[in-house]
C-alpha cells in the first residue's frame, strides 16, 4: 500500500523466481567451484606457522613434503624448517644453523623419534657401526641413489645397525666386508636404494642385509624409547621390506639368524641392473 496525498493506492506485484537456463548453469558452476577453491586455500593460509607446520609433518618427506616447498615462500620456509628436517652437509661452513651436521652419526644422535634426516649429495659419507635406536627416516638428497653414498670401511661389522623402526630411501650403501645393514629389531623399509658389497675372493664373508631380529630384543629396545603409545603400536614387530632396490655383491642378498625368513621375492631385470622387491618377516 502506498500513501500519496491522502489517497491510497494498492499495488499488487507478483514475485516470480526467474528460471535459470542450462547455459547459465554451465557458466555459473565453474565460477562457484573456483570461488570455493580460493576460499579453502585462503582458510589454510590463515593458519599460524606452528599449526601449518604440524600439518606438513604428516606428509611423507619425499616427494609430498618436498613438493609443498614449491607453493610459496612461506610454505618453503615451513616445509624446510629444522623441526621437520635434519640435514647432513659435509661442505657446510656454518654449523651454527639449527639442524645442520657434518656427519651422519652426529645427526642421528641429535635426532628425536620420528625425525627425517636429509643426507646431502656429493662425495662419500663415512659410516661405521652407527646404531639407530629410535624411529627415523634417512633420505638421500640427490636425484638418484648413486649421488648419495655411505661407505663402510673394512673392519666394521656394518654401516648401519638398526634397532628400531626406520626407513632408508634414495641412498647407496657400500661395505667392503661385513654387511651394509644389520637389522636387530623394528620394522625397516628400504626404498629405492643401492646396497653394494665389494666383489672379491672374500665376498662369502659379506651380505648386504643381515637380520638377527627376535621378539625379546624388540621389547627391550622399545622400553628405552620415549614415544607415544599410538606410535609404539605402529612400530611394534620386526620385519624388513625392500622395494625397488639394487643389490650387488656378497654371498647372498639376505642372511637371517633370528625368527625372520625371506619371502615374497620379486626381481625385475633391466639392461644393467637387477631390482629387488622382497620381505623378511615371520612365517
Amino acid at each position: 500500500m502506498i500513501m500519496n496525498d491522502g489517497e491510497e493506492f494498492r499495488v499488487h506485484a507478483s514475485m516470480e523466481i526467474p528460471k535459470i537456463s542450462k547455459l547459465d548453469k554451465r557458466i555459473a558452476e565453474p565460477r562457484m567451484k573456483k570461488r570455493m577453491k580460493i576460499e579453502s586455500l585462503t582458510s589454510l593460509n590463515n593458519l599460524d606457522d606452528g599449526c601449518l607446520m604440524h600439518i606438513l609433518s604428516f606428509l611423507s618427506p619425499i616427494p609430498d613434503r618436498y613438493n609443498t616447498a614449491l607453493v610459496c615462500h612461506r610454505w618453503r620456509y615451513l616445509a624446510c624448517h629444522p623441526r621437520l628436517w635434519l640435514r647432513v652437509d659435509r661442505f657446510a661452513k656454518d654449523l651454527s644453523q639449527p639442524g645442520v651436521f657434518h656427519n651422519i652419526e652426529s645427526a642421528v644422535s641429535a635426532a628425536r623419534p620420528g625425525d627425517t634426516i636429509l643426507i646431502g649429495a656429493g662425495g662419500n659419507h663415512l659410516v661405521s657401526n652407527i646404531q639407530i635406536k629410535k624411529p627415523l627416516c634417512l633420505i638421500g638428497g640427490g636425484e638418484i641413489p648413486d649421488e648419495t653414498t655411505l661407505v663402510c670401511s673394512r673392519g666394521s661389522d656394518s654401516a648401519l645397525e638398526l634397532l628400531s623402526t626406520c626407513k632408508l630411501a634414495n641412498l647407496t650403501v657400500k661395505a667392503e666386508l661385513g654387511c651394509c645393514l644389520l637389522h636387530r629389531s623394528g620394522r625397516v623399509t628400504i626404498d629405492g636404494c643401492v646396497l653394494q658389497c665389494e666383489t672379491n675372493p672374500l665376498d662369502h664373508l659379506s651380505c648386504p642385509i643381515v637380520s638377527t631380529a627376535g621378539d625379546e630384543e624388540e621389547e627391550d629396545i622399545l622400553s628405552h624409547v620415549e614415544v607415544k603409545e599410538t606410535v609404539v603400536e605402529k612400530i611394534k614387530g620386526n620385519s624388513v621390506s625392500v622395494l625397488q632396490t639394487r643389490i650387488e655383491g656378497g654371498a647372498k642378498a639376505v642372511s637371517t639368524s633370528g625368527d625372520l625368513v625371506l619371502q615374497r621375492v620379486r626381481v625385475m631385470y633391466s639392461k644393467a641392473y637387477l631390482y629387488f622387491w622382497f620381505d623378511v618377516d615371520h612365517e
